[in-house]
């Protein structure tokens, strides 16, 4: 059994790389594992956040133990869609060794936008971008290939980008990881009402489309610090792994 991490940021296409991978024949997929763990061990007030905590496990090694080691039924590829903003500072990463890591990223603008029109306060750790850094150097001092995903790419040319990351992989690249039937599914968290209205309508990637708002003012200082880490996570990019 292979076992991916795609390690995002919130409020880009990871749920809708999820359905594609889901959509598989040979894939059982686990939606957002250590988010029960996050809401408890921060404090952060989302929506749902106490139904979120005592509907799923919290324990931190149980769930890391469960993801690089257990067993989630038969299946070839055991798909894990992860936020990095999830992970404390203190957290042991040792565990991701067992695991083939992937980072998806998207433009720090139009994610700040949509972030905070959900959050009232956004920070840089809300982004996730300085702990897909801290994952990234991790997995690098242990010698291992970096690859980044830019949503942005994948959404300009699906079949394209999801060709490269399976070749990347060493899987099979699949047609039925292009379209999805619309609707909730059984592996979605219970968070799903709050968060994925737009993919519980689609049947596939949308087409990219920029955005032209312009960022509140508050949110230039955060912006100049996710921009720092964009564009070094940039370097990883899929097509330079080929």
């Amino acid at each position: 059994m292979q076992r991916i991490a795609m390690w995002s940021g919130p409020r880009n296409i990871s749920t809708a790389l999820m359905r594609a991978f889901e959509n598989r024949a040979d894939t059982i997929v686990v939606d957002e594992p250590l988010y029960a763990y996050y809401l408890k061990n921060t404090g952060v007030d989302h929506p749902g956040r106490d139904g979120i905590i005592a509907a799923y496990d919290t324990d931190y090694q149980a769930v890391t133990t469960y993801l690089s080691e257990g067993d989630p039924g038969e299946c070839g590829i055991f798909y894990q869609k992860q936020m990095a903003h999830h992970l404390q500072p203190d957290d042991a990463l040792e565990w991701l060794s067992a695991l083939s890591n992937v980072f998806l990223i998207r433009d720090p603008k139009a994610m700040l936008l949509s972030l905070s029109k959900v959050l009232p306060t956004v920070t840089v750790h809300d982004t996730g971008l300085p702990q897909q850094l801290r994952l990234v150097e991790f997995l690098r001092n242990r010698g291992e290939k970096i690859v980044v995903l830019d949503s942005r790419k994948v959404l300009e040319n699906p079949q394209q980008q999801l060709q490269r990351l399976c070749r990347h992989l060493g899987v099979a690249f699949e047609d039925a990881m292009l379209n999805w039937p619309a609707g909730p599914r059984a592996s979605d968290g219970i968070w799903s009402p709050y968060w994925y209205d737009a993919v519980l309508r689609s049947t596939g990637f949308s087409p990219y489309t920029p955005k032209h708002e312009k960022l509140p003012d508050t949110l230039q200082d955060v912006l100049a610090q996710c921009e720092s880490c964009y564009q070094t996570l940039r370097r990883y990019d899929l097509a330079g792994a080929e």
